[in-house]
């Protein structure tokens, strides 16, 4: 297996088919968070690699946009088939470099392959149109084209699947791309380069680069060859992508942070809630954007809510991911971490109180013990900042039209969640809810064939369903005059 590993683990850049190094010869420490220890290195590049990056997928662009949808379809399904060839591989890796447990992680790989298959076969359909003309000797089309080289940039929590989201589209449509890896976590980035090669894609289509985020992702926002940004992170670093893009008007497709709502009313099947709650807040230790940051538990069912989903935190299994049972991994880092613990102490200071966890694992490094928070107001700092660790704070509400208002209560529109019995009720609060991604009693939602964005301040566009491949595209109207009917 370690053969395998290190087939894919390249500590080079790969730009126009080559694994180059950075020009200044600097590299980057690539950490496995479960011990601490540095597994390996990888450039440190800045804007010239990322300028000749892009240069090479511009060169690419002018003859993979002529492929045919079926050609593209045929290669991507070679990648799909050398994703789960390699998945366990791939998976350990990932696991490596992220820290999740083994299981999540052959889950993201699976989810990787998945996506790739699914536009695949959205490329087969990216339709035109013909529009009934008000001329009688003219013609009305409506075509649409690849928009041109695009700038992927992605984050440490899901290294592989959110490259897919990016990447699958864009190939399937017949754009090129220069994808920039978290720094965290570039193995599973880089690992795209290798299976891009062996499914036979051709050199330049697909390019990625490690290093500086402020000059690969400046690079990649002002020059004028790439039409199109789309970036998986912060709503934060997302504004000011969308602000430097502004100088070359580029399409922008944006997946933000999320401060995501877990509702229980009092006729949910308790049960199920708390097996949807563990799922949607401790997966990848709550390092996900569509976590649940905040549950509203309806008065009449809190305390035996709080109780269970105590009970449940406290079975769950911690340690490093590639040990059988591990349930949940290390946190990134030690900022994550202490990130968690001011969270908690500003909750406690307020009247909150601990009924699971609260703490560092015993197992020290970034490990953190899967906690629960009673008592939680509008005034702590989780209300409105999005957690991303294992912490669940639970609030009390009352009536159907205030759990509404607390979960809208937020500048982000992500994911949500809610548990009920009453169908009239789902109808009414899933229509109230203004949140991109809405869970119905489950608390596990995310699939290619849907459409996956938030509003607000949490984005712009969608990834996965039919809807993702529209983000790559160019309109195009053609009049054809002159017919002499």
């Amino acid at each position: 297996m370690l053969h395998k590993i290190s087939h894919f683990k390249r500590e080079a850049n790969f730009i126009g088919g080559a694994w180059v190094n950075a020009d200044s010869g600097q590299t980057i420490d690539v950490v496995n968070p479960a011990d601490g220890r540095t597994i390996g290195t990888v450039p440190r590049s800045g804007r010239a690699e990322t300028r000749r990056a892009i240069e090479a997928a511009e060169a690419a662009f002018h003859s993979w946009k002529k492929t045919s949808a079926d050609h593209r379809a045929k290669l991507m399904r070679k990648l799909h088939d050398a994703i789960m060839d390699n998945q366990d591989t791939l998976a350990e890796l990932l696991v490596m470099e992220q820290g999740k447990p083994l299981a999540e992680a052959r889950g993201e790989v699976g989810i990787s392959a998945a996506y790739i298959l699914w536009f695949a076969e959205e490329g087969r359909r990216v339709y035109g149109e013909v529009v009934p003309s008000p001329w009688a000797d003219r013609r009305i089309l409506v075509t649409k084209e690849p928009v041109g080289v695009i700038g992927a940039i992605t984050p440490w929590n899901f290294p592989s699947s959110m490259l897919a989201r990016k990447l699958g589209p864009a190939l399937a449509t017949g754009c090129t791309a220069v994808a920039k890896p978290a720094s965290q976590t570039p193995y599973s980035g880089l690992a795209w380069g290798v299976l891009c090669e062996e499914a036979g894609f051709p050199d330049g289509v697909v390019n990625i680069v490690t290093g500086s985020a402020s000059e690969i992702g400046d690079e990649l926002c002002e020059n004028p060859l790439v039409r199109k940004i789309t970036f998986t992170g912060s709503t934060e670093v997302g504004k000011t992508l969308i602000e430097k893009t502004a100088g070359t008007v580029k399409k922008v497709s944006m997946e933000l942070g999320g401060n995501a709502p877990f509702l229980v009313f009092d006729d949910a099947d308790i049960d199920r809630a708390v097996e949807g709650a563990i799922a949607a807040k401790y997966r990848n230790s709550g390092q996900t954007c569509v976590c649940t940051n905040r549950f509203f538990v309806q008065a009449g069912i809190h305390d035996r809510f709080v109780e269970k989903l105590s009970a449940a935190a406290r079975k769950l299994n911690v340690g490093p991911g590639l040990e059988e049972g591990t349930q949940q991994g290390p946190l990134i880092d030690m900022n994550a971490v202490e990130k968690v613990e001011e969270l908690i102490a500003d909750a406690t200071d307020k009247g909150a109180r601990v009924t699971a966890g609260g703490g560092r694992h015993e197992l020290g490094g970034s490990f953190f013990q899967p906690t629960v928070i009673a008592n939680a107001t509008t005034d702590m700092r989780f209300m409105e900042e999005e957690i991303f660790g294992p912490v669940a704070p639970v609030f009390r509400f009352e009536t159907e039209e205030e759990a509404i208002r607390l979960a809208n209560d937020t500048a982000f529109g992500l994911a949500c969640y809610f548990y009920t019995g009453d169908l009239g009720r789902a109808f009414r609060v899933m229509e109230g809810l203004k949140y991109g991604l809405v869970g119905v009693n489950e608390g596990i939602i995310t699939t290619v064939e849907a459409p996956f964005g938030g509003l607000k301040e949490s984005g712009l566009g969608k990834e996965g369903g039919h809807q993702g491949v529209e983000d790559y595209l160019d309109t195009k109207y053609v009049c054809i005059g002159g017919l002499g009917l």
